[in-house]
């Protein structure tokens, strides 16, 4: 079953073929940097506290140097660290959720890096991740 092209289609197609009017390049390099937002995430499922820190440093490093915009960051919920029932032990800086944003925050060669840290879902009881932008690399 063949479908009839309406009139105003035909116009429109006449103007368009018709017209000297530049069509935008959309494949073109400009395009794609401009509205590309580079993304990239990172599981710590399963770190230590310690090679959390290692890995995130590395990790907010290198996405900054290329060009990453945004990085989201999952730790999970700590509804199941074995460090919630010991009293020496800071319930919530014993969880990744937790310390993983207070050594970024802490640590001034990356908080320079950052733009904005979504401390939101950290604190929210549900998230089990959290969003970094990261600032544009000068140069």
């Amino acid at each position: 079953m063949k479908k009839k092209i309406s009139e105003k289609d035909q116009e429109d197609w006449k103007k368009f073929t018709e017209s000297n009017e530049k069509i935008f390049d959309k494949d073109q390099q400009s395009f794609k940097k401009k509205f590309s937002q580079l993304e990239r995430s990172i599981d710590l499922h399963g770190y230590t506290l310690d090679d959390a820190n290692i890995e995130i440093e590395k990790f907010i490093n290198k996405c900054f140097e290329e060009g990453v915009n945004k990085i989201s960051i999952i730790t999970g919920k700590g509804t199941r660290s074995n460090n919630i029932n010991d009293p020496y032990i800071s319930k919530d800086l014993s969880l990744l959720k937790h310390s993983v944003p207070n050594y970024i925050k802490n640590k001034k060669n990356l908080i320079n890096k950052i733009s904005k840290i979504d401390f939101e879902s950290i604190e929210n009881p549900s998230k089990g991740s959290f969003d970094i932008i990261l600032r544009k690399k000068n140069g």
